[in-house]
Order: C-alpha cells, then structure tokens, then sequence
C-alpha cells in the first residue's frame, strides 16, 4: 500500500486502480530502464526515486534493466557508472538485467511476425523510408517492399542476422498502418544492420533490435506490472501495446505503460548528447565535473544522496513538464548539510590581523563545537595565536553604522576566542592593506564565563593561525549556464550560454585539523558555505569543491 500519511500522486491512484480491479499485489513489479550510452543525470534521478520508492512503498521488486540496444554508443563504463549511481542514492535492485538477454527471444518473435505477414524486409534508404513516410497531415505511401514473400523475408532476415549485409542496405519493419494519424505507427523499424562490437554480446549480433520493439517486450519477458516513462513516450504507447499484441499470452501479466512529465532544471542541460558534447568539447574535465547535473557530478559536487532524494519527493509526479529552478535543489542540500557538516574555518581571501597585545610566540588551543544543530557531533581544538588571517571583505578601515564587521575604534568577537578592537592599518607602496593591527581583550574569551565573555558586540569572524593554517586548494563553482532554460532558444546554440565564470580556483587558508580530511568528507565553512573535499587530493594539497555558499547568490540577480 503506498504511504496513506500524504496524499496519492496519479501514479499511485492508477496503481490503487489496478490493485482493486485487475492486479493483486505480489503481482506488483516496476523497473528503472537505464540506456548505457552516458552517466544518469539529475532528470533520470527523479525517475529513479519514483520507480524504487514505488517499491519501497508497496513491497514490490524492482528491475534495473540496461536498454542495451545501440552498441555504437553503448559502453560497461556507463553501465558500472548508472549501478553505482543508484546504490549510492541508497537503492537495491531485484534483478539485474539487459535487453541483450532477451536478443533471441526477440529474434524469434520477429521471425514469427514475418511468418504472420506482420513484418517485412525494407531495401529503402533510410532517407527514403523517412521520406514515404509523410507527415502528420498527409497518409505515408507504401514501401515497394511491402508484400515480399514470407520466404523471401525470413531468407533476408536470416542473412542480415549473419551479417551478409552492410549496414543501412536492410532493416525489419513492423507492418502496421501507412495511414495512422500517429506516426510512430506507420510500419516502424524493428531492426538494424550494426557491425558494431557489443559490451556483454561481443560480435555475435549483426542486427539490433530497436527501442520501441524492446522495450515492451522486455517488460512482458520480466513480467514488470507497470512501466512508467515520460511524457515522450506517450505517442509510442500505442505502439507499445500493438507489438504486446502480437506476443502477448493471457495466461500471463501484461505489462500497462503509463506517462509522467520530466522535471527540467534551471541553468543547465540534461540531454545526454548535449552532456556528451560539452565533455568531447573540453568545456568540462567529464561526466563527473562538479557543473554536469549527472548523479556523479553532483555527488562529486558534495551533494548528498538525501538532498537529492528529498529534492526529487518535494518536485513529485506531475502530468506537466515544467522549468524546477535550481535554487530549490541548492536549498535542499543547503537543509540536508546543515544537520551534518562540521564547522570549521577557512579564510579564502585573506588579509593578515597582528593582535598586537598578545604574547609573541605563544599558542593557545581553544575549544570549538562541531555542529551546533547536532549535540553529539562534540567539539575540536583550534590554535589561536598572535597573527592570524581574516577575509579581507570582513574589515573595512572607514565604515559607516551598518557595517558590523571590523573597523578602527570598534570591536568585534573572533569565533570560538576573543573580543578584538581596531587600532590600526599598514599599507603597502599601492596603498592595500597588508596588516590589520588590534588589541584583544583577554578577560573575554568565549565559553568562559567571565563578564567580559558575556559582552554583546554586532559582529563575529571567522580566523586561522597564520603560522598553523593549512593551505588548501579551493574550487568554487558556480552554474555552468547564465540562462535559466539554455537549450530552448531556437536560434541560438545552447553553448552560447556557457557561464565564462563557472569555474575559479584559488589558495584558502584552513585550521589545521582539516589536513586528515578524505574525498567525499563535507563540511561548511563558517559563514562561506559547503564544501567538500575531491578526488584530486592529494598527501601534499587537500582539494575543496564548493557545493553552495550559504545564501543563494543568484536571488537578488533575479
């Protein structure tokens, strides 16, 4: 039964339906049908998490099924990458499976249909084929091959299967209906001529069966109950359920396919062959850079797979394609990172501060909380020295009331330690800042209970000890698109719209106990944002992706 506490989504309802006319429970199974051709982006994560919590919700299995059926684009590192992808979204598959088990099953439907006068050879070109087809508006023309014998197709057939052929000179068309309004159903092709090196089958397959002839048949071979896909796939269900016809058993579950609308996402593109294109144009470093929306990108980016799981349940299911501005995503990374990150502080454009009322040489170890939204995140030590460094916006030498940060004659509290004051400035030959001079007040250390402690000032800073910081490399990214919706302009090609300022990588400056950081660990910065550490860390530089600052940068853009 699908969770009674929210209301039902129309997927739901429809599955309620069956179960209360046509299906009984443990009949109940879904699928998530990958095509291995690139890494899963964050459109296929919404399909992910409606078809496995249709599972989780109604204790039915699900299928992960690798449309298989293209090996001209097809390769086992897309297929290792999508596994890896769901687990981590925190998922368990039933079955692992492929079209290119069922190749022979297929085959010998196909076979069958021939012998049925339900399929036929076509000789045309391709151009030819599209070109007879005719439009919306006007009835396609029969292929001058229509009514080939019944032998003569099974001997074309039997050859084009042992590659006697070249690719393009054949193809299997489904005879269906030249005049149909829709035109998927005017005898579709079923098979190709592909003298392509299969990943699982090798070269033991010289055709290759379409998309529209697999992909229901396939359902019906796992006997998935309900097949969801997006609203593309609604003109092909008449054709889905026309080639079911031709096989269909009633002794058996017939698998019903129903529709949903994709949820796009702002600022970025999700066609796997616009993808493609920006990593062959070197416009990112892969599939995983931090800017692709895939599922490894944004794991990489430091999302975690809660906020993408939430993200995915509060869009839900909808009938509508509609624009999900990114900000939401962000936000609820932003809510899932706020529960589990640890503090700490890094400065990232640093300007020096001399407290210079503090013993020379001396370190004092302060006590810092790690997360105050998790009491048993506990607490870590920090040095605090002397000289520390501070972000250079966080000072100002002249400020007006509204500036609550340091400035000369005012005070503010360092975190975790002490209340300073402005003194002075030092100024190189250009006239920029190259130290800050305070006085710190050593009655009022945090934590300490001293009256002193317990003075209210407006501002607080974040800092490192000069001499213990730990120089890190820090990547902030930013969205890879300046337009909301970059692949929609008609007249304009969507790399115009690249954002030249995705990508700036700088040197930061980290407390010290962050040198034991590994890929993958998240934290955020005070009063920066998220980061987490990447894959290109090495033993001599720790790596730090941004996720997302704090706020959303791009609201007051808007």
């Amino acid at each position: 039964m699908a969770n009674e506490e929210s209301p039902l989504n129309f997927i739901e309802h429809i599955i309620e339906e069956d179960l209360s006319s046509t299906h009984s429970k443990d009949e109940l199974r879904f699928r998530f049908p990958p095509e291995p051709n690139g890494y899963l982006h964050i459109g296929h994560a919404s399909s992910i998490c409606l078809n496995f919590g249709l599972g989780e919700s109604y204790g039915a299995p699900v299928n992960l099924r690798f449309d298989d059926t293209n090996p001209a684009k097809e390769e086992q590192e897309f297929v290792d990458a999508i596994k890896k992808d769901i687990s981590w979204l925190g998922y368990e598959w039933d079955t692992e499976c492929y079209a290119s088990d069922y190749f022979q099953q297929l085959y010998d439907w196909a076979v069958q249909l021939i012998k049925d006068g339900k399929a036929y050879v076509d000789s045309q070109t391709s151009a030819q084929i599209a070109e007879q087809k005719g439009t919306p508006n006007t009835p396609g023309t029969a292929s001058p091959y229509r009514d080939r014998s019944v032998s003569e197709n099974l001997e074309l057939l039997e050859k084009m299967k042992n590659g006697e052929f070249g690719e393009g000179e054949h193809v299997l068309r489904a005879k269906i209906d030249m005049a149909s309004p829709n035109m998927l159903m005017r005898d579709p092709v079923m098979y190709r001529v592909l003298h392509k090196h299969h990943h699982r089958t090798g070269t033991d397959w010289k055709i290759f069966p379409m998309y529209d002839w697999t992909h229901g048949e396939s359902d019906y071979i796992e006997q998935v109950s309900h097949s969801f896909c997006t609203l593309e796939f609604l003109p092909h269900r008449e054709l889905y359920d026309w080639f079911l016809d031709q096989v269909y058993d009633d002794q058996k579950l017939r698998p019903k396919q129903r529709e949903f609308a994709r949820r796009n996402l702002s600022h970025t593109v999700v066609s796997k062959r616009k993808l493609a294109r920006l990593v062959e144009e070197g416009i990112v470093t892969g599939w995983d850079d931090p800017r692709m929306p895939t599922i490894s990108g944004l794991r990489r980016r430091g999302y975690t797979p809660e906020s993408i799981r939430n993200f995915a349940d509060s869009i839900g299911v909808g009938k509508r394609e509609n624009l999900i501005d990114v900000s939401h995503l962000e936000f609820n990374v932003r809510e899932d990172l706020n529960k589990k990150a640890p503090r700490v502080m890094v400065v990232l454009d640093p300007v020096k501060l001399v407290i210079t009322n503090y013993p020379e040489g001396e370190t004092e170890w302060l006590e810092a909380e790690n997360n105050p939204e998790d009491e048993s995140a506990g607490s870590r030590k920090i040095p605090f020295s002397r000289e520390l460094y501070i972000e250079q916006e966080d000072f100002k030498e002249e400020a007006n009331r509204k500036f609550f940060r340091l400035t000369l004659g005012k005070e503010v509290r360092l975190k975790n330690a002490y209340i300073i004051k402005g003194e002075s400035v030092v100024k190189d030959a250009e006239g920029n800042i190259t130290e800050i001079h305070c006085t710190y007040d050593p009655e009022s250390k945090s934590g300490s209970g001293s009256e002193a402690s317990l003075r209210k000032v407006k501002g607080t800073l974040h800092w490192v000890s000069a001499k213990d910081a730990l120089e890190v490399e820090v990547r902030l990214y930013d969205r890879l698109f300046t337009e909301p919706s970059p692949d929609t302009h008609k007249d304009t090609d969507f790399m115009e719209f690249i954002n030249p300022n995705s990508l700036e990588v700088i040197t930061g400056y980290a407390e010290p106990g962050l040198k034991d950081a590994k890929p993958e660990d998240k934290f955020q910065f005070q009063r920066l944002g998220y980061f987490v550490v990447d894959k290109d860390s090495t033993s001599d530089k720790i790596v730090f992706n941004r996720t997302v600052p704090l706020r959303d940068s791009w609201a007051k853009l808007a």
